[in-house]
């Protein structure tokens, strides 16, 4: 049986996506992102699912830092939607309710209902976490903002529904392996994901990235961040629509090598559907 390690608990969003994704698998809680990568790295895991962008909340793990030194690479990406359901003991009303806990980002993903009712907030690690401690404390006063599965496993009952202030609140997940599985070319849509330095001269990151545009390849995500005591902002984490072995994806990649001092391919993977689903959707805006 395949083991998919996650950050949280059982009944939290990751622990929905590794459903989605391997519904055969055994899912494996981990506290922190990097713990889960860990296991994976160790063994303990032979895949992490790990949430990376968030409509509503932007960044989550920061995997220009966690992936690079990891030695794991992408193979698959997953788009979940996300809804939170408002979750306390048994019998509550919310007349009881005084106080509300969840993730920070839970909690400001629903900061509409939070406010107009004047709740009083609990951060918690994780929004199952949230959940479970309000199962544990057993006081109708404190409720969970949490996924809907979180209720049901931990016993309590649902007051309000879809309480997320955005009804298409989406987060991206990334499926990390020890193994770099590149799928064939097959025509389909495909995304890269790479790392890489621009070297210490003049313009060079604007000339590395030139050879995106310079060869008509959509740069769909990039981001800088710095290491060591210099703080240079000289290193970047991009995700590029196509394959490597298309030849437009590798006259860019081979332009962008001469300008870098490291270039690293970190995984190549199928585009999930719901990036043409959003393509779709912007196009019918911009032509209505």
């Amino acid at each position: 049986m395949t083991t998919v390690a996650y950050q949280g608990e059982p009944g939290s969003n990751s622990a929905a996506a590794t459903v989605d994704l391997y519904p055969r698998s055994r899912g494996l809680a981990c506290t922190t992102f990097k713990e889960a990568l860990n296991s994976v790295t160790l063994g303990a895991a032979d895949l992490a699912v790990i949430p990376v962008d968030s409509s509503a909340a932007g960044r989550l793990a920061d995997l220009h830092h966690l992936l690079p030194e990891s030695g794991l690479f992408i193979v698959a990406e997953h788009f979940l939607s996300v809804r939170f359901d408002l979750m306390t003991v048994p019998g509550a009303s919310l007349d009881n309710v005084e106080y509300v806990r969840s993730h920070a980002h839970a909690l400001g993903q629903c900061r509409k209902l939070v406010r107009e009712a004047g709740w009083r907030t609990l951060v918690c690690d994780d929004t199952a976490g949230a959940a479970r401690e309000v199962a544990e404390l057993g006081d109708p006063r404190h409720a969970a903002l949490a996924p809907p599965a979180a209720a049901a496993l931990y016993g309590l009952d649902v007051l309000r529904t879809g309480v997320e202030d955005e009804p298409d609140n989406t987060t991206r997940f990334v499926v990390l392996s020890r193994e770099a599985t590149v799928p064939p070319r097959t025509g389909g849509p495909t995304m890269t994901s790479l790392f890489f330095c621009v070297r210490n001269i003049h313009s060079a990151l604007y000339k590395a990235l030139g050879a995106f545009a310079g060869n008509a390849v959509n740069l769909a995500k990039i981001e800088s961040y710095q290491t060591g005591a210099g703080l240079n902002a000289s290193r970047f984490y991009g995700e590029i629509e196509g394959h490597p072995d298309e030849p437009y994806v590798a006259a860019a990649l081979a332009e962008l090598r001469f300008f870098s001092s490291e270039v690293r391919l970190l995984g190549v993977f199928p585009s999930h559907p719901h990036r043409l689903l959003g393509l779709q959707a912007r196009t019918v805006r911009r032509s209505s």
